[in-house]
């Protein structure tokens, strides 16, 4: 039991990780392989704002909220939607190049050192339930997953710019045609998109260390869990990121060397099986 309750607590920050990455896709059909060193940039970025203007992580990450939009947004305006169109190969290239910036960038200004960010004692305290503690801070990360994702559906199937969203992603021209401007709608995706991955990077470096190599382990994570659950929909992100913490940690119970492999060859499983993923988008 004490398993399979870690297991689906760390699929929670897996469920972070892969969230913005889910939302690109289901919106622009983009696959940001950018999406691991984002993160680690977001983690990064709370941790210098804790550091350098001696903020409480709370409102570094409260801080970081509106610039992760800022940044996501400008970024997709001015340079991946000139990637955008039926090749899929120049916006892979681009945001690539991306990870290689950040990589190097994060060398340069931080070291090799991994980093993570101190909050006093909240990563020691635990909640007692029946016979199991749980750790109070997997449990916030796990909340706060839920209420990420539930947001997320809430606004694709019940605002206007949810309907927007789906308008752009089923048929660009016809949504243009009906005057919606998909570049700002694009851009609008991805503004929220790195909004969640500012969240994912402070709670990574939260929970544990942050280094800028750590990037290519983190989107092969989100990339497991987005294809597992289906592209593009975000309550299959979820589950498939519960899937792969929950392989993750059965592996670890059984051999403490086979614990990321597990997750790997059910991804693999899943793969073969049922390559849609366990709930695919339906269009419309």
């Amino acid at each position: 039991m004490e398993t399979i309750v870690q297991g689906l607590l760390l699929g929670g920050l897996y469920s972070l990780f892969a969230l913005g990455l889910s939302l690109m896709f289901g919106v622009m059909r983009l696959t940001n392989t950018a999406q691991g060193d984002f993160i680690v940039l977001g983690g990064f970025a709370a941790i210098a704002g804790v550091t350098t203007f001696a903020l409480h992580p709370s409102l570094a990450a409260l801080g970081l909220l509106p610039v992760a939009f800022c940044a996501g947004y400008a970024l997709q305006r001015f340079v991946l939607n000139g990637t955008l169109g039926k090749d899929p190969l120049p916006s892979l290239v681009v945001t690539f190049g991306l990870a290689i910036v950040i990589q190097n960038a994060l060398l340069e200004t931080f070291s090799a050192d991994p980093r993570s960010l101190a909050v006093g004692d909240l990563n020691t305290r635990s909640l007692s339930v029946g016979p199991l503690t749980v750790g109070l801070l997997p449990l916030l990360i796990f909340a706060t997953a839920v209420a990420c994702t539930a947001a997320l559906q809430a606004l694709f199937s019940h605002t206007r710019l949810g309907r927007a969203f789906r308008a752009v992603s089923d048929d660009r021209e016809i949504a243009e045609l009906m005057g919606l401007d998909a570049r700002h709608v694009y851009a609008l995706a991805t503004g929220i998109a790195f909004v969640l991955i500012a969240v994912a990077g402070t709670l990574q470096a939260l929970r544990t260390t942050v280094s800028p190599s750590d990037g290519p382990l983190l989107l092969l994570f989100a990339f497991e869990a987005v294809i597992i659950g289906g592209m593009g929909s975000f309550w299959g992100t979820f589950v498939g990121a519960m899937v792969l913490g929950l392989t993750q940690q059965i592996g670890f119970r059984i051999d403490p060397g086979w614990g990321l492999w597990a997750g790997h060859l059910v991804f693999l499983a899943l793969l073969v099986l049922r390559p849609q993923g366990l709930f695919p988008r339906t269009r419309g």
